[in-house]
């Protein structure tokens, strides 16, 4: 009987169909699943926006540990147009809340805004987006988002929030 090394046969066949059946059928039972979403940090207490002007708003969120708030900024909820992207470390001192003075912010428009925390150690586990919107400013005064009173433009960004924003964030 000639049977040659490379020839397939139909016993070969079954027994090797069979075995890596059976590789795959309990490599995936047996094997640990890895997963990261542990390792994501976690926006604790939502996302927030304030002492809007005509063209700058604050953007603040607290996070669970040491990482980095990622911003994008956009004038349509679907975030097709990003206007700007720009981030700031949150850090112990700062008790985890990272505050981020956005400027050049177009006037009359609805602003969208997305934050997701980046773990400062692996810069590629980043968590969950929070999106967040503020009402349109006006071009003539400056439309509180959370009050929905108008403010004349010569006193917008006068408050003492603009300026600890801007200490914390060293943005200004």
């Amino acid at each position: 009987m000639n049977i040659r090394l490379g020839s397939p046969t139909r016993r070969r066949f079954l027994a090797t169909s069979a075995a890596a059946t059976a590789f795959t059928t309990l490599g995936g039972v047996c094997r640990p699943y890895i997963s990261r979403a542990n390792d994501r940090p976690l926006i604790t207490h939502g996302v927030q926006s304030g002492d809007v002007s005509v063209d700058s708003g604050v953007v603040w969120a607290r996070a669970d540990r040491p990482s980095r708030m990622l911003v994008e900024v956009a004038t349509t909820d679907s975030f097709k147009d990003i206007r700007s992207t720009t981030y700031i470390d949150a850090l112990p001192e700062s008790d985890y809340t990272a505050k981020l003075l956005v400027e050049g912010l177009p006037a009359a428009q609805d602003i969208f805004y997305r934050v997701r925390f980046q773990d400062l150690t692996s810069p590629t586990v980043i968590g969950e987006p929070q999106v967040g919107a503020s009402a349109p400013r006006q071009a003539t005064g400056v439309r509180s988002a959370s009050s929905g009173r108008v403010t004349r433009p010569d006193k917008a960004g006068a408050s003492m929030n603009r300026a600890g924003a801007c200490v914390l964030t060293r943005r200004c």
